[in-house]
């Protein structure tokens, strides 16, 4: 942030002169300003007050922090990890597979809880899992993201993915619960994109 602190210096004014005489008298000249002291400090308090109010505006409508509960991003999001959520991504930009997303669960018994999961598969995408392989669209889909010590055997038929949802699973399989426990979640229950841990400082780095 660059800071202004305007400038002590006082100033000076040569534009009153006597159009009738080429050497003015030292009692026509106008006194020199008395120097603003202040003027620093109140333009420096200005623009703290600014940006504070921008970073208020920006964590509000922009990025949430968040924290982490579980352990079913494992490798890359540990239990009690800080990150910042971006929640205005997906009002100028589609979802996309790949993208780590927190949503709201879809039962409607528990509508304040939400998750963060990985999505998998789109609307209008046909997917199916074979003892723990992802296919989608008829492709078997590469998951660097999911280590094997982490993968399971679980199987789902072939399904269609809705119109308006999409399909979620977390990256440590054998303890995840999501889409191939409650389905595919409605896009409106979908809030904000996992952007960037910011604590601890081991974790540090952008979500990927």
């Amino acid at each position: 942030m660059q800071m202004h602190t305007g400038s002590d210096d006082p100033t000076f004014s040569d534009s009153c002169v006597n159009s009738q005489s080429t050497v003015p008298s030292q009692s026509s000249r106008p006194a020199p300003a008395p120097p603003r002291k202040s003027t620093g400090l109140m333009l420096w308090l200005r623009d703290l007050l600014i940006s504070a109010a921008a970073s208020v505006l920006i964590i509000t409508f922009l990025y949430q922090p968040v924290r982490v509960e579980g352990t079913s991003m494992l490798p890359r999001l540990e239990d009690s990890d800080r990150l910042f959520i971006n929640k205005f991504v997906y009002h100028i930009s589609a979802i996309e597979r790949g993208d780590v997303v927190v949503f709201r669960h879809p039962a409607p018994l528990d509508p304040q809880r939400s998750y963060i999961k990985r999505v998998i598969a789109l609307p209008g995408d046909a997917l199916r899992i074979d003892h723990g392989r992802v296919y989608v669209n008829g492709n078997l889909v590469h998951e660097p993201y999911v280590p094997p010590q982490y993968r399971d055997s679980r199987s789902v038929p072939e399904m269609v993915i809705p119109a308006e949802s999409y399909y979620m699973m977390g990256d440590h399989r054998s303890i995840s619960s999501d889409s191939r426990d409650f389905g595919p979640v409605d896009r409106s229950l979908i809030y904000g994109k996992a952007v960037f841990v910011y604590w601890p400082a081991r974790d540090l780095g952008v979500v990927r």
